[in-house]
């Protein structure tokens, strides 16, 4: 990933409302979760909710899948997992790194 990919990511994951979403997300496994349940956990408009959603797919956080008449989202783990690995490899080199693994 580029630095301006990374920074775009994390700022969106920055609002709390954002990272409220795709925490519940990655919670949620490869399935994901519909919109509408989203939704009533957050208890926010439609609209609101859509403008959320919008901001974390347009980084590739998020990916939107229609099933049936259901709008499910879900987590982009690779695109997460890019942005871990960019910060370990900038931010952890020359030796200056504390000894971190993901599991």
């Amino acid at each position: 990933m580029l630095l301006d990919e990374v920074a775009n990511s994390l700022k969106e994951l920055g609002h709390p409302t954002r990272l409220f979403i795709f925490r519940h997300l990655v919670k949620a496994g490869n399935r994901g979760l519909p919109v509408g349940k989203l939704q009533s956990q957050l208890e926010i408009p439609a609209s609101t909710l859509s403008h959320h959603i919008a901001a974390l797919v347009s980084v590739g956080l998020v990916k939107q899948n229609r099933e049936s008449r259901v709008l499910m989202c879900v987590a982009q783990y690779s695109v997460l997992e890019n942005i871990i690995q960019y910060l370990q490899d900038e931010c952890c080199i020359n030796g200056t790194a504390v000894d971190f693994k993901i599991k």
